[in-house]
This record gives structure tokens, sequence and C-alpha cells, in this order.
């Protein structure tokens, strides 16, 4: 149970609640269909959809913005009347890209915050420098822009009504509540009460408090396999550096004897979008934080652009195959449902030009401005 990250677990938990009353709260829905209407060509939807996507996903589990905005994807693509394959894979992709731009994002986003001690904030200005979160947007902004190349000869016209739509606003009041908290509370200088993690759990209490009618239905709803799966991970991993496997690999790096930081940095960034393809990116970034801290000592450099390359790297390296990660997976899953067949070379053909070049635009700023 020590080796267990409480804090870890504690916002994922508050966040997951909060995340499924922000999905009840109509604000989604809101977002959606003031934009849409505005809108005049089938283009601008897709790069809309997959904008949406990742603005929802760097506050949300990625796998709840995937169910949430599935059936608006279906619904688009009847009315351009076009296939929803593309609809869903790069609704999919675009919610798997989002993992680093923000703390709260995904599981490794908030692994790396604890284990080096970043807060909210960090993720956007670090040590006088752009920092991961800031670098991840204009990754994406790079990826949008390929989508907007790659969905510009889609021919269909788009006719949305605006429509009233009822909204709750206590979830986002909640939300920025909660946010202000973890950055502003000087938690390392609390002591015995130096847990962010209580944060998260007043975060998950609050919305459960405030949407009472729906606190049965949030419970239920939450993904707590997923939390079980990341405790047991904690101690896997524990287990495994106890065992020395971590120095072995450290060896191995250590032992590549390469020319130039500039290569590890490549190597951790690269190396990590290839396994992540076939790792889940929890036990994988668990595993490589101290193996990136490791080179850098070893080297005498700053740890942190190994762990932002890192970082990007197992999150979006999940996107090059159907199975790299949960959104990918439940998106290939509606569409099989549909009577969809699911192709390695049309999945990549919508996944692999938008996640590459995010990478590769983050890569290239961190040697850039951290190198």
């Amino acid at each position: 149970v020590r080796y267990i990250n409480w804090d870890v677990l504690g916002i994922l938990w508050g966040y997951g609640i909060l995340a499924l009353a922000l999905d009840r709260s109509g604000l989604p829905a809101l977002i959606a269909n003031r934009v849409l209407s505005r809108l005049t060509r089938e283009s601008q939807v897709l790069v809309f959809l997959c904008a949406l996507s990742i603005f929802l996903s760097s506050f949300m589990a990625n796998p709840v913005v995937v169910l949430m905005l599935a059936p608006l994807a279906i619904e688009l693509a009847k009315r351009m009347k076009s296939s929803p394959f593309t609809y869903i894979i790069a609704l999919a992709v675009s919610a798997n890209m989002a993992t680093t731009v923000t703390m709260i994002s995904d599981p490794p986003a908030l692994i790396l915050a604890t284990y080096s001690g970043m807060d909210f904030f960090d993720f956007f200005w670090f040590q006088g420098k752009v920092s991961l979160g800031s670098l991840t947007i204009i990754g994406l902004i790079a990826a949008l822009g390929i989508a907007f190349v790659r969905f510009r000869n889609f021919p269909g016209k788009v006719a949305i009504q605006r429509e009233e739509i009822r909204v709750n606003y206590t979830p986002l009041t909640i939300f920025i509540i909660s946010v202000l908290v973890l950055a502003l509370v000087p938690w390392n200088d609390l002591g015995d009460w130096n847990h962010p993690g209580l944060a998260g759990l007043a975060t998950g209490l609050a919305a459960l408090i405030f949407s009472r009618k729906n606190a049965r239905l949030f419970l239920k709803g939450l993904d707590w396999n997923t939390l079980a799966f990341l405790a047991g991970i904690f101690i896997v991993i524990a287990t495994v550096e106890q065992v020395g496997l971590l120095d072995y690999v450290d060896d191995w790096i250590s032992g590549l004897n390469l020319p130039s930081t500039a290569l590890y940095l490549a190597l951790f960034t690269w190396g990590s979008v290839l396994l992540s393809s076939f790792i889940d990116n929890v036990p994988f970034t668990i595993l490589m934080l101290p193996i990136c801290a490791n080179t850098a000592a070893l080297l005498g450099v700053d740890p942190f652009p190994f762990y932002f390359g890192m970082l990007v790297g197992t999150g979006i390296g999940g996107n090059l195959t159907p199975v790299g990660a949960a959104p990918n997976v439940m998106a290939c899953g509606i569409l099989e449902k549909m009577g969809h067949k699911i192709s390695l070379g049309k999945y990549l053909a919508v996944a692999a030009p938008l996640s590459i070049s995010a990478v590769l635009a983050v890569h290239l700023l961190l040697q850039w401005i951290w190198l």
C-alpha cells in the first residue's frame, strides 16, 4: 500500500466524477451547437470536431470525451452524407493527442506532476521557459493545420440551426475553483498536509453534492477499473525497481554513448512513440520517469526535456495502432458495431499525419528551447 501514489488516485477520482458532471451539464452541447451553427463546409466541421475533442480531453478523461462526442460525430456524418469512419477516428485520435495539455488531462501527466513537483500552471511556464502544456498546444495547432489540409476536399455543405440549450454552470464553477486550489496552494510548504489528492477528493465530493440527483449515476459510471489498475501498476513498478530492472535499463541507455544530448532527447521521444503503440502509457510513464532522471544525471543536464519528450511520445504514440489507446479501441468498437471494417491502412491514413506532426512539432521546440 505504501507504494501507491494516493494523490494521483485522489485527483483522478475527483476529476473523473467532475467529468461526468460536466458531460451532463449541457455545456459541451452548447459549445458544439454555437460553433457548428456558424460553419459552412464539411472540412471546417471535421477540424472543429478535432479541436473540440482536444479541448475537452485537456480537462476530462479521453474515453469519456469519445463517448460524449461520438453521437454528434455520427449525426454530422449522416448530414454530410459521408462515412462516419473519418469522423469517429479523427475524434478519437484528437482526444488521445491532448494527454499532456494540463496536469489533469491523463494519468501520465498527473504522474509527472506528482513525481517532479510541478503544479497546474507549471505545465504552461516552467523554469522561465515554455513548458509541456504550452508546447503540446503548439503541437496540436500544427496537427489541426494538417487536419485542415487532409480534409480540405470533403465536399459536404453544413446547415445546422442554432438551438436553445439549458446549461448548468455549477460543474464549471467547481472545475475553476479546483484548478485554482491545485495551482495556488503552496503544497510543498504544508508538511504532512502536502497531498494535492485532497483537492481531487474535494472536487469529486463537491460534484456529487451539487448533482445529488445524478450522484448514484456518476459513481456507477466512474471508471473504477482504471483506478484499480493504476494502483496495481504502482506496486508492480516499485517491485521492478527493487529487483534492479531499472538499473539494467539505465546501464543499457548509458552504454549507448550517444554523442549528444539531442540524440538522447530523440531516443526518449520517438522511442516512446513506438513502444507506446503496444504498451499502456501508465506503466510506461512510471517506469521511464526515473530512467529519464538517471540519464540526465549521467549527462549532467536538466531532466525535464527528457520528461517532456517521453511524455508526449507515450501520450500520442498510442495513436499509431487501433489498439494503442483506449479512445481508439472505443472508436473502432463503435464503427464495428455500425458494420465498418477496420483496416490498419485506412486507420493510419487518418491517425498518422495528425499524430506524427504533433510529436514532431513538440520535439523540435524542445530541441530549440530546452537544450
